[in-house]
């Protein structure tokens, strides 16, 4: 029996989103239980997974016992969910944001810690292995010293009432670059518009300075003519450019950059390389790594303390935003 088929995972919401955990914890033999509020929602998966035991509460599910549990609720639930699963004493992998405050974040990871669980947060590009390859590019010195980074999140449609578009969509950016660069920012500035609804932005430039002099700004927007999903990373010996919306999903180096010869600034315009990578689904590798943890290893990627700082990062933005 595969590691995956012998740990069993109960997942707390079958929302949209949440469908995702249960269909990919199935094909990894590893869905213990779903946890739905909704009556019909319920029948539904009862219908199509006659075998996985379905409960209309987490307290109920805890009759059974899971190796962990997934928790993919709206966001201003997964403080109490959450908290409460950590305490019942399992492990969990809460989506992002991993809650609305920074300091109910740090509570949840005192708790984690305290009993010795692990506490993951979904931010699932971490597991994206473009961005993965990007990393070990990185690491190998492919790219050289690491100078600025960017990412645009835009798209038009998926308005939310109920945050903003940096909360909606900025988490991505952030986890992404905390995950690449390894530093948290000196400061952080937001500016941004509200035009369709009073005091919800619907679109942020927010530009982050990092130490060592790395400098790096997120474009986000769901008021915009076309689907970009782009981040360009830039160094000293070359560039890489990841647009995860585009159909070949190329990952590209450009050997570019400016060199100084004899006191002058000269343009190094060099060939254009297609850099290979495993495909894969970052929410299967996602799952597939929590999974692997549930023995208790520490979690490395993507755990309580990143989500902290992620949150910290949304905070600080957020104050900026305000005041601008």
């Amino acid at each position: 029996m595969n590691k995956e088929a012998s740990r069993k995972v109960c997942v707390v919401g079958a929302g949209k989103w949440g469908m995702n955990h249960v269909r990919t914890l199935f094909e990894l033999q590893a869905l213990g239980g779903v946890v739905e509020a909704n009556k019909n929602r319920r029948e539904e998966l009862t219908s199509l997974y006659p075998d996985i035991p379905v409960f209309s509460t987490v307290k109920e599910s805890f009759e059974d016992q899971f190796d962990g549990y997934t928790v993919a609720t709206p966001v201003e639930t997964h403080f109490s969910l959450t908290k409460l699963i950590l305490e019942n004493g399992n492990h969990v992998l809460v989506e992002k944001p991993i809650t609305l405050k920074k300091s109910d974040a740090v509570i949840l990871n005192k708790i984690a810690e305290k009993l010795n669980v692990n506490l993951m947060t979904g931010h699932l590009l971490l597991f994206h292995p473009a961005i993965r390859k990007i990393r070990e590019m990185l690491q190998d010195g492919k790219i050289g010293k690491l100078q600025y980074i960017y990412s645009n999140r835009l798209n038009l449609g998926a308005v939310r009432t109920e945050e903003n578009i940096l909360w909606s969509f900025a988490p991505h950016d952030i986890s992404l670059f905390q995950f690449l660069i390894g530093k948290i920012p000196n400061s952080v500035l937001s500016r941004g518009g509200a035009f369709l609804q009073p005091h919800i932005h619907d679109t942020t430039m927010t530009v982050l300075q990092y130490p060592e002099n790395i400098v790096g700004h997120i474009f986000v927007s769901w008021l915009h003519p076309f689907k970009e999903h782009r981040l360009v990373v830039m160094g000293s010996k070359g560039m890489v450019s990841y647009e995860d919306s585009s159909e070949e999903k190329e990952l590209l180096f450009y050997e570019k950059g400016i060199d100084w010869i004899q006191g002058e600034p000269i343009k190094r315009d060099g060939a254009t390389e297609v850099i290979k990578y495993k495909p894969a689904l970052p929410l299967t590798e996602e799952l597939r790594y929590f999974i692997n943890h549930l023995d208790g290893t520490p979690i490395t990627v993507a755990n309580g303390r990143n989500g902290i700082e992620v949150l910290d990062i949304l905070e600080k933005a957020t104050e900026s935003l305000m005041k601008g």
